[in-house]
């Protein structure tokens, strides 16, 4: 059963299908082979069911609010802020793509997103610099990366629906990570252009007048991450709801830069229903997946061939990070933790372990998948938007820096479980 399974995946996955259509057909395959019931029927109820629930109807809300951001030169106006206060450090622009990402994971919740909008701002300035352009190219793709990570955070939102854990919480636990990721990755670019200064290219200079001119630059993030975050822990809003206001809150920001109109709105409304469509389509199939795995006793199997093997907690979750770096060479993060959510998280939690602790190290392995070749979607997402279209290895080269940090900050959080669980403790 686990081996038609697995090879039915590969070779779905090798017609180059579309990811749901994969999840789908797989399911439906599995079913007439093993399951005694008409499964199929039950798609009708999965579809209802997924696309009614209320915490899920924060994920089109994050959407919008991410595109108003980027329809409206919000995120340019940032990173040229940004640029006036990281600028000065070795490696001059590269840290205020971090930065920037940063910020704007900080309101957008999605990583695709955050490496498309910094990276359109920032690639231009590569060749009138004289940057790396390999390490340029990483910093954009491993920023990007942050947005899953940041609240609010649209895989968040998915893994505390899939596991039933608390969403507040797990959005305290993604902040000190996160932070310091992006610390650790700015030391890594810090320390790569002072042994080599010429990929730092020509260094910026700015006053200090300038630098604060720039801060009404840096608010609109902060105001909607105040907004969105700020209203759930205060008990005004549920994480539905402040997205709601999230999408309010830069509406009116873009009202009040004069960027707001209806061509702005029609193309951010058109942004928001493709992707949500493609993020729902691919969560129904999933579900449908689960369903085939869980009646046909596959998962079960699953589970008991975990438990079976002998090893100790700590190494048992070492060995389901491996799988997940692996895994992630080849599918897409999304499906890849729809699929395995519900198969993994019981596993964890049976050896004792927080599920909202898992929540943030599953968060990091997916970041990691973004950035692995051959499937890394930030790494298309960056070669996508850049001017001149080089060789795709110059993005798979310039990234591969940064999965080892990403790869530090995960055995981190294992090795030192409090980075994920001490602000949700202060919460308490």
């Amino acid at each position: 059963m686990l081996a038609t399974a697995l090879t039915t995946l590969i070779v779905l996955i090798l017609l180059s299908l579309p990811v749901a259509a994969v999840m789908g057909v797989l399911g439906l395959i599995l079913a007439e082979l093993y399951s005694p019931m008409p499964l199929v029927r039950t798609l009708g109820d999965i579809a209802w069911s997924t696309s009614t629930n209320n915490l899920l109807v924060a994920i089109p809300m994050f959407v919008l609010l991410g595109e108003i951001l980027l329809r409206t030169g919000v995120s340019s106006r940032m990173y040229m802020a940004l640029s006036h206060w990281l600028g000065w450090l070795p490696g001059g622009l590269m840290h205020s793509n971090i930065g920037t990402s940063a910020l704007f994971a900080a309101t957008s919740g999605s990583s695709v997103a955050t490496a498309a909008t910094v990276g359109t701002v920032a690639l231009p300035e590569v060749p009138v610099h004289g940057y790396n352009e390999r390490l340029f190219l990483g910093t954009l793709a491993a920023g990007g990366t942050l947005g899953i990570l940041i609240p609010p955070s649209i895989n968040m939102i998915i893994y505390a629906v899939m596991t039933n854990t608390s969403l507040p919480r797990l959005y305290l636990a993604g902040i000190l990570p996160g932070l310091l990721l992006a610390g650790l990755f700015m030391v890594l670019i810090a320390v790569a252009c002072l042994l080599n200064p010429k990929w730092g290219g020509q260094r910026l200079s700015t006053s200090w007048r300038a630098r604060l001119t720039s801060l009404p630059h840096l608010l609109p993030p902060a105001a909607i991450f105040a907004v969105v975050v700020g209203s759930i822990y205060a008990g005004f809003a549920t994480p539905t709801e402040a997205a709601a206001l999230g999408v309010i809150a830069a509406l009116i920001l873009a009202a009040a830069f004069r960027a707001l109109n209806i061509g702005v709105l029609l193309t951010a409304f058109e942004g928001t229903m493709r992707t949500t469509a493609m993020i729902i389509l691919i969560i129904i199939a999933a579900y449908f997946l689960n369903l085939v795995f869980a009646a046909i006793g596959l998962a079960d199997a699953m589970e008991h061939f975990v438990t079976t093997l002998g090893l100790g907690p700590y190494q048992t979750i070492l060995v389901i990070a491996l799988f997940y770096i692996v895994l992630g060479c080849f599918m897409e993060t999304l499906s890849m933790m729809i699929a395995t959510v519900p198969i993994v998280t019981p596993i964890v939690v049976s050896l004792g372990f927080d599920p909202v602790w898992f929540g943030i190290v599953l968060m990091l392995l997916l970041e990691t998948a973004l950035v692995t070749p051959p499937i890394g979607l930030n790494l298309f997402v960056v070669q996508s938007i850049r001017p001149g279209r080089g060789s795709m290895n110059d993005v798979m080269v310039g990234a591969m820096p940064f999965v080892g940090m990403l790869l530090v900050m995960i055995g981190l959080v294992i090795a030192f479980p409090a980075i994920a669980l001490w602000l949700p403790g202060l919460s308490r």
